[in-house]
Formats: C-alpha cells, structure tokens, sequence
C-alpha cells in the first residue's frame, strides 16, 4: 500500500534567511525556541504598496500576518527586522532540501512554496517504523533551525491536508483512514482555489465531510470538476504522481520504450541498457556506487523505485545489474512501464589497489566477500547482515560488537584460548539447576520444562565483574562450566556468586551459550 509523507515547512522563507545569515559570519544555524527569536518578516510589492510576505514564528506570534501592510506591521511592532523576499530562492533552495531528503527514501519531490513530498512506501520499516522516521525527519530540519510539520497518509492530498492543520508536529493516519481524518477538516484542506472555498461557504458547507455526504453531480455542475478531482486525490480514487527530485551532478541514464514493458525478462534486458553507461560514468569519474536508485515510470504517471546500496563503492556493471535484477519481483508494472531512469543517489571516490602478482609464487588471491555481502543485504535485508567483531572484555556479552559488514576491523584477530560458545543468548536465560558448592558442575539442570542430565563437564572458568564499570561488579563473579547431556548436546552454563561468599552473587543459574 502507498504510504506518502508531506512536510509543511511554515516559516521556511525566514528560517532559510537564519541559516543564510549564519552562513555568512560562520555561526551555526539557529536551535533556540522560535518564539524566543527576534520576530522577522520578509517584504515584497503588492501594487503600489508594501506588504508582508513571510514572517517567523516570533513575528506571528505577535499578530503579525502575511499580507498585512508593512507600514502597519512596523507600527505594531517597534524595531521589525525587515528582509527582502526572495521567492526564486527559495524554490531553489526547497529543489535542493528535496533532494537532502533522498536520504530517507528514493522519491521525493519539492511541493512549493512551503512544503515537500516524500513517497514512504516500502521504506518506513528500515528507519523503525513510521513514527521514528516521522520523528527522524523532523528532528534533523530543527536542529538545522528549520521548522517543520509532518504527516503520513496513503495519498499526498490527505497527508498535506493533515500536516498543514493538524495540531501535532507528527501525525501518523492508519492504512484506510483517510476519510476519517478528513472529514473533519475545512475544505481549504483540499487545495482549491478561494473563490470555491468562498462559495462552499456561502451553501453553509464548511468541512470535507459536508462534501461527502452530498451527490457529486449538482457539485459538478457548479462547481467544476476540480474541485471533485482534489477530493478524490485526498481520498485515494484518483492518482496523484509525484514528480521525483534527482541528485544534481548525479551518473545516470534514462531510456524510454516505445512499447511498455510488462515482463520481468524485458525489464531484466533494460536494466542492462541501463547499467553500463552508467558504470562508465562512474568510472570516468573515478567514482563507486554506495547506493542506486532505478525509477520505473508507468503509463498511468505513477512511479515505482527500487534502491540498491553496497557494502563498499562499486563500479561493476555485472555486479550492480544483478543486485537490480534481483529486486525486480518487487516491481509492479500495471499496465505497463514507459520509461526507466537508473540514478546514482550516493558515490564515493575509489582509490587504486595493488593486484597480486604470479611472479610472487602465489597464485591464490584473497577471496572479495563484497558481493555475497551485497546480494545477502538485498535480499534479506541490510539489518540482517552484519560482522561480530571482538572487544576488549572478559565478560562474555560485552567481548563482542556488531559492526558494518565489511568493516576494517572485522578481520581483527580474535582470542584463541578460549574457548567460546558460537550462539550466545541475550539475555542469559534463567534454568534450575542441581550442584554441590562450592565447585562442582551442575548435574542437572531444567530448561524450557526440559529437564537435562549432564555426562561431561569443563570448569569452572571464573570471571570477575569489571569494577570500573559498575560498583555493582566490584565483588561479583561468574563460575562457568561446559556442559554435555546424555543426548550429546552442548550447553554454557555459569552460576552467579563463588558458593562461599554472599557478597558475589545470589547462586542462581543461567544458560549463556549453546555451542
């Protein structure tokens, strides 16, 4: 199900003259709260007259309005700072805020003068969920002193509608409950024109949900059918594309079909077309893909992405078109994909590396786990693929990281004289075991309603808390054993405490490790 995200940004023309301001004297973009501001409002020529065109928070919180006459602003408010609008700019400048938000997801789309798309679907999951994306998103314009409102919807109607009049600064609507949420709210909501906004009011109809109720052809009739045509865009009957924003100085490729394309081994051969021009660019540039994003342009103006990113830059075309194809069961053609546009969204620099020599006597070249990583990553998930790497401790638990797959340090060299369970349980899982104190392994022990008679033991291995961590840990220690049941399986179990001192622990069980 499409899932799209608008943001409202409602003092963007002032707080992109802050970040501009800040710029120039090499000062970080304002953090205050906004009403803690100087107030600030921008001017542009209505006529013959001056008017406001843009004000920030302090100045709105004043009474201050867009529209209003400059020369009664500035009686109001003694002292106003007054700054010239610049609209072209900030159209520019909200095309390159779109772009930024690439990061989050492929499609997004600058909606001016005061707002962006950002099409979600698929991508709510790899950021913790909705609200944490919503929550992300908004947090990171703030702190860049960039205020901003945000809200997901199925549609972009319902999501814009929600994020300009919604009260909270993130709002989530379930799956299928737009009309909920709309029918509530004025019928400015939906992005008509004020002269049918006036006349609406003037029929006593006020809300979106007076709309709903009524027949849709005396509507049609007086009303044009623009105003239908919003309304069944908020609602999800009609479809509103949105136009995506691409990287500037970007390698890419587009190809257009002159028939659409409807199978997966059609699609399979333009990914192809698509794949080797764009490598030569990178290459050209002496550049790898981080990330791609191949754009499927449909005949009924919608547009579907899939997004690719590797463990290391890659310029490989065989590579990179596999990874691609492999994402392509993903992609729902619909009546047909017109047109494909194959973009590198993230590049990195690639540095010369030294080719081994058969002159050395060696002909055995080190083996390159870069595209396992990226097709294991693709397929089941960039979170589900990582490297354990080793850390200094000896405690079991904190002897280990998760790090960045092909990560340096991943090749560190790892403690051979201990001797370690492969599986460790977090956290420890507590069972009920039977042993003789001070030192002896358990010889039973219940887990899981399982009960296990142990044949072999190895221990204790004992290990003292780390005190420099916690005061908790000063006294505390861990006897562990290696342990084998009758059934031949091989657990890890520790006891907390020494069997003779209180002081070390409370002699309870756990289970840590299967090996």
């Amino acid at each position: 199900m499409r899932r799209v995200i608008s943001l409202f940004l409602p003092t963007w023309p002032t707080d992109r003259l802050r970040r501009r301001q800040a710029a120039s004297t090499g000062a970080r973009p304002p953090t205050e709260p906004p009403l803690l501001e100087a107030p600030l409002v921008t001017r542009m020529h209505d006529g013959n007259r001056q008017v406001i065109a843009a004000a920030n928070q302090a100045a709105l919180a004043l009474g201050l309005r867009p529209g209003m006459a400059l020369s009664h602003a500035q009686a109001m408010v003694p002292g106003l700072e007054v700054a010239e609008a610049d609209p072209e700019g900030d159209a520019v400048a909200l095309r390159d805020l779109a772009a930024w938000c690439l990061r989050w997801s492929p499609l997004t789309s600058a909606a001016p003068p005061d707002g962006l798309w950002i099409d979600a679907t698929g991508c709510a999951h790899l950021h913790g969920g909705e609200d944490s994306l919503l929550g992300a998103i908004v947090t990171r314009l703030e702190r860049a002193g960039i205020a901003a409102h945000a809200a997901i919807a199925d549609t972009p109607g319902a999501a814009w509608a929600i994020a300009r009049y919604s009260t909270k600064p993130i709002t989530v609507i379930a799956p299928g409950g737009q009309v909920d949420a709309l029918a509530l709210l004025p019928v400015a909501t939906l992005r008509v024109d004020s002269g049918t906004v006036a006349a609406l009011r003037r029929l006593g109809i006020d809300l979106v949900g007076q709309l709903l109720s009524m027949p849709r052809g005396p509507l049609a009739r007086r009303f044009g059918g623009d105003l239908l045509r919003r309304l069944d865009q908020a609602l999800g009957c009609e479809s509103k594309p949105i136009t995506p924003v691409l990287p500037p100085d970007a390698a890419q490729h587009a190809a257009a079909f002159l028939e659409p394309l409807l199978t997966a081994t059609a699609l399979a051969i333009a990914v192809e077309r698509l794949v080797a021009p764009v490598c030569a660019q990178l290459e050209a540039g002496g550049l790898g893909a981080w990330q791609m994003d191949l754009l499927f342009e449909r005949v009924d103006d919608a547009v579907q992405v899939v997004r690719i990113g590797t463990s290391r830059p890659s310029r490989d075309a065989h590579h990179l078109g596999r990874l691609l194809k492999e994402r392509l069961d993903t992609v729902e053609p619909g009546f047909g994909v017109s047109a494909m546009r194959l973009v590198v969204t993230l590049a990195e620099p690639i540095l010369p590396t030294q080719v081994r020599s058969s002159l050395h006597g060696d002909d055995e070249q080190g083996v390159d786990l870069a595209p396992l990583v990226d097709r294991l990553a693709s397929r089941f998930g960039e979170n589900r693929v990582f490297s354990v790497l080793p850390r200094e401790s000896d405690v079991p638990e904190r002897a280990i990281a998760v790090g960045f797959p092909m990560a340096a340090e991943a090749e560190a060299i790892w403690p051979k004289d201990l001797r370690r369970p492969v599986r460790l349980l977090h956290p420890p899982q507590p069972v009920e075991a039977l042993s003789a104190l001070p030192d002896h392994p358990p010889a039973t022990f219940t887990w899981r309603r399982v009960r296990h008679r142990v044949r072999r033991a190895d221990g204790p291995e004992r290990i003292a808390g780390e005190w420099w961590r916690r005061t908790g840990e000063v006294a505390a220690v861990r006897d562990y054993w290696a342990v084998e049941d009758e059934d031949g399986n091989r657990f890890w179990l520790f006891r907390r405490g020494d069997g003779a001192d209180p002081a070390t622990g409370d002699l309870s069980w756990f289970l840590h490790g299967i090996f």
